[in-house]
């Protein structure tokens, strides 16, 4: 395939592939200080084409983004694009992919929990572990597509935790004193009242339109989600697939949003309802916690309380699952300390059914003596 110099004293590669739809193609690199250097990258192009494991790392990692990247949210591949980035090509970029053996793994683990961040202190426990993940899930690609014999990330083992993170929450009075703090700024109010009274996400909340609400029937339908990603409002899939729900609503928050929307005059049924940042609700939640006299927790924590008082209401974990789109049910139970203990019904009910059994025991007894 030709290499030519061009006027500037650089190499170029003029390279000519098949692609996987039969179709003739041709791609052109420029820039290479030397013509090894653009005949290397040839070689490279040629070996990733045929999908063979002798390709360097940095390359499949090429593939593996082709491959995963329209299959995830967009802010979701960001978090993995700078993990790959950052903390895996710098260790792994030039080598075969199918070299690279699960003491290479130990080294780049060891590296990386000796490291420190920039304010001197280390990488948590829950990031190495994310870290390490994110390795091995590229890996895990390479053994299911690709034919890697084997995922060396797996044999190393994994390094870091995961922290259970505190969950924090407010009780039924505490967010009453919230709210009536923030009165003074309705569309804030109102959008602390969906979030505390129906458990949805943040992002859900900030792409919520008047087409949503079905306020005949009491519902909202949960369907998108908001980002802002480099400096644009982007709406993506909720977080899960069943993220995607129909929620009922309580008749006073039914009245709520009925007058919330009909306050912003002229709005269309495909405009958000809360335009404003997620900065405005973290400085809203400041501002009103500190008015209220109650402790700060995150927004997402409003979630967390939502789903304690409908524990405490006495639903089961299955219907408050439904509610508010856990992906599994095993997410429910991460609450299970919520949950009041049966023990005492348990025994209760249990004696009752041996004092039934007794009881007809001794009737049968009587009516043959």
């Amino acid at each position: 395939m030709p290499v030519y110099k061009e006027k500037s004293g650089t190499w170029r590669v003029n390279y000519r592939y098949i692609d996987w739809t039969g179709a003739n193609k041709q791609t052109t690199k420029r820039g290479f200080p030397t013509k090894r250097e653009a005949l290397a990258w040839e070689r490279e192009q040629s070996i990733k084409l045929k999908a063979s494991l002798d390709m360097t790392f940095g390359s499949f990692v090429d593939l593996y983004t082709a491959d995963k990247k329209c299959r995830v949210r967009e802010n979701t591949w960001r978090s993995k694009e700078h993990i790959i980035r950052t903390k895996i090509l710098p260790f792994f970029k030039d080598r075969k992919i199918g070299d690279i053996s699960s003491r290479d793994v130990v080294m780049w683990q060891n590296e990386l929990l000796s490291a420190e961040q920039d304010n001197g202190e280390p990488y948590s426990q829950n990031y190495l572990k994310t870290v390490h993940n994110q390795l091995s899930a590229i890996f895990n690609h390479a053994v299911k597509h690709y034919g890697l014999l084997k995922n060396p990330a797996m044999l190393a083992g994994n390094m870091g935790k995961e922290e259970k993170v505190e969950m924090e929450f407010w009780t039924q009075e505490e967010y009453r004193k919230f709210s009536e703090a923030i009165m003074d700024k309705p569309l804030a109010y109102y959008a602390f009242e969906v979030l505390y009274w129906t458990g949805i996400r943040e992002g859900e909340l900030l792409a919520l339109t008047p087409a949503d609400f079905d306020l005949t029937a009491g519902t909202v339908s949960i369907n998108k989600s908001y980002q802002r990603i480099d400096g644009k409002d982007v709406i993506t899939d909720p977080k899960t697939p069943k993220s995607k729900r129909v929620i009922r609503l309580p008749d006073f928050l039914i009245d709520e949003m009925r007058e919330c929307i009909r306050m912003l005059y002229g709005i269309e049924d495909d405009q958000r309802i809360f335009s404003f940042s997620k900065s405005y609700l973290h400085h809203e939640m400041d501002r009103g916690s500190e008015a209220a006299g109650v402790k700060r927790i995150r927004i997402h924590d409003l979630r967390h309380s939502h789903v304690s008082l409908l524990i405490h209401m006495g639903f089961s974990a299955v219907a408050i699952a439904d509610r508010v789109g856990h992906e599994s049910i095993d997410i429910t139970y991460r609450y299970a300390h919520l949950f009041p203990s049966m023990q005492e019904e348990m025994a209760e009910r249990l004696s009752g059914i041996r004092k039934k059994e007794m009881e007809e025991t001794n009737h049968v007894s009587e009516k043959h003596g």
